[in-house]
C-alpha cells in the first residue's frame, strides 16, 4: 500500500478521538510573539555518555530544535532549559530528577532508559511534577497521573509488525524470532508480536532465542545464538535490538550466512545504526516498523526535519521527533494554564490539548497518556552514497 494522502490520515485519526480530550491542532510555531509570562524552568533528563549517549544526544536536540524555532519560549514565556545525565542506571536518573526538582522546574521531560522510567517514577508522582517522557515507554507503567509520554508503547511496534506479517508471509516462510535476554522492552514486543500474529501460527519456530544482553557486545557475542536459530532455516529473522549491538546483530546475523528477510521495531536501523554496518549493503532491504520515518510528506515534517538537518547536518529520528513533540505540548499546555503556571495547572491543560499535528502525523494522547497514532513500515534503502530508512506504507492506528 502506498503513503495514504495526508488529509485521509487526519480524518481517521480525527474520527477515533480520545475520551474526554478536548479536540485542537497547533502549528508546528505556537504563537509565540513576545513574553508574556514569568521565566519558567524545564528539566531535561538524558544520558550524556555510555551506549545510550546517542539517544541522549537526540532528546536534548529535538528540543532544544523546537526552542529555536519558537523564541526560546513555551506557552508564552522564557524557557531556562536544564539538562540532567540521566546515566546508565537507576540510581543516576533518580539523582538527576532529584537536582531537576530542587531547581524548581515546572515539568520534566526526556529519559532514554526503561529502568529508569520506572525508577523515577514515585519520585515524579510524589511531587507533582509532569514529565513528558520522550523515549522510555514500557508496556506496564500503568495508573501515572504525572507521566506522560510522546513516544510509543514498545508492545505497538510487535503489534504492528505481528499484524502485517500474518497476511503477507507465505505458508511455507518461517520466522526465527532472536531476542536480547532480559531486555526491558524485549518481552512487550514479543508479546505484541504474538498477539496479532498468532501464538500458535506454525509459522513461527519456537522457541525464543535470546542472546546476551549488552550495550557493547564484542564481534562474536550472538554466533552460537545465531547458529542456533539459522540451524531451524528460517526464512524471516525477528529481533530487537538497538544502537551498538543492533549494528552487531546485524553484521553477525549476514555473516553466519542468512540472507533472508529481517524484520524488527525501527530502533534495529535507527539514529548511528546504519552507518556502522560494514559492509553497508548488509543492511540493505531490513524493514521496521516505527512510529517516525524522516521522509513522511507532510508540511510538519517538512518543517521539523529541514531544520533538523540544517542544523545537525543528519536527518532527525524517532527520539529527536519524540522530544521536540514533548516541547509542542508543553507549549500548548503551559499556555492553557495561563500567566502564572504551576506543575499542577500544567498538568490538567495536558489533558485537554487535543489533536497534534506532528512530524509523524497528526496524534493524540489517550486514557493511558501515550500517543494514538500511525506505525510505519519501513525499508532499508540506499539514497546516494548513504543507507536511509525509507517509507513504504502505513501499518496501523495503534493507541
Amino acid at each position: 500500500m502506498s503513503q495514504m494522502n495526508r488529509r485521509r490520515a487526519l480524518q481517521l485519526l480525527a474520527a477515533i478521538g480520545t475520551g474526554g480530550l478536548v479536540a485542537g491542532c497547533g502549528s508546528d510555531a505556537t504563537e509565540n510573539t513576545g513574553s508574556t509570562g514569568t521565566p519558567i524552568k524545564i528539566g531535561l533528563i538524558a544520558p550524556k555518555s555510555g551506549a545510550s549517549k546517542a539517544i541522549g544526544d537526540e532528546l536534548n536536540n529535538g528540543f532544544q530544535l523546537y526552542l529555536d524555532l519558537n523564541d526560546e519560549m513555551l506557552g508564552g514565556h522564557p524557557v531556562e532549559l536544564l539538562v540532567a545525565d540521566e546515566g546508565n542506571s537507576v540510581k543516576t536518573g533518580q539523582a538527576a530528577v532529584d537536582g531537576l526538582l530542587k531547581q524548581g522546574v515546572l515539568a520534566l521531560t526526556g529519559v532514554a532508559s526503561s529502568s529508569v522510567m520506572f525508577g523515577i517514577r514515585d519520585l515524579v508522582e510524589k511531587a507533582r511534577v509532569p514529565l513528558i517522557g520522550s523515549n522510555a515507554s514500557p508496556t506496564s507503567l500503568q495508573s501515572v497521573v504525572y507521566i506522560w509520554r510522546t513516544s510509543y508503547v514498545l508492545d505497538e511496534a510487535g503489534r504492528a509488525l505481528g499484524r502485517y506479517l500474518k497476511d503477507t508471509l507465505r505458508p511455507t516462510d518461517r520466522i526465527a524470532m532472536i531476542m536480547p535476554e532480559g531486555a526491558l522492552g524485549g518481552e512487550d514486543v514479543l508479546r505484541g508480536f504474538r498477539q496479532e500474529f498468532g501464538e500458535s501460527d506454525s509459522r513461527i519456530a519456537d522457541p525464543v532465542v535470546w542472546t546476551s544482553n549488552s550495550a557493547s557486545p564484542s564481534k562474536t557475542a550472538y554466533v552460537s545464538d545465531i547458529n542456533q536459530a539459522l540451524s531451524r532455516n528460517p526464512s524471516v529473522v525477528f529481533c530487537f535490538y538497538s544502537g551498538p549491538a543492533a549494528a552487531e546483530f546485524i553484521m553477525q546475523l549476514r555473516d553466519g550466512g542468512f540472507r533472508g528477510s529481517i524484520y524488527a521495531p525501527g530502533f534495529l536501523t535507527e539514529g548511528s545504526v546504519l552507518e556502522s554496518i560494514r559492509p553497508a549493503n548488509d543492511a540493505l532491504g531490513i524493514r521496521t516498523a516505527l512510529n517516525y520515518s524522516a521522509d513522511l510528506n507532510n508540511a510538519a515534517n517538512r518543517r521539523f526535519a529541514s531544520a533538523y538537518r540544517k542544523k545537525h547536518n543528519v536527518s532527525p529520528t524517532t527520539y529527536a521527533m519524540a522530544s521536540y513533540d514533548a516541547a509542542k505540548v508543553l507549549d500548548q499546555a503551559i499556555r492553557l494554564a495561563g500567566t502564572e503556571p504551576t506543575p499542577q495547572q500544567v498538568n490538567l491543560a495536558l489533558g485537554r490539548i487535543g489533536q497534534i499535528d506532528s512530524p509523524r502525523g497528526a496524534w493524540q494522547f489517550n486514557q493511558p497518556r501515550t500517543p494514538q497514532q500511525k506505525w510505519y513500515l519501513r525499508e532499508v534503502q540506499r539514497d546516494g552514497q548513504v543507507l536511509s530508512n525509507v517509507l513504504v506504507n502505513e501499518l496501523a492506528t495503534l493507541g
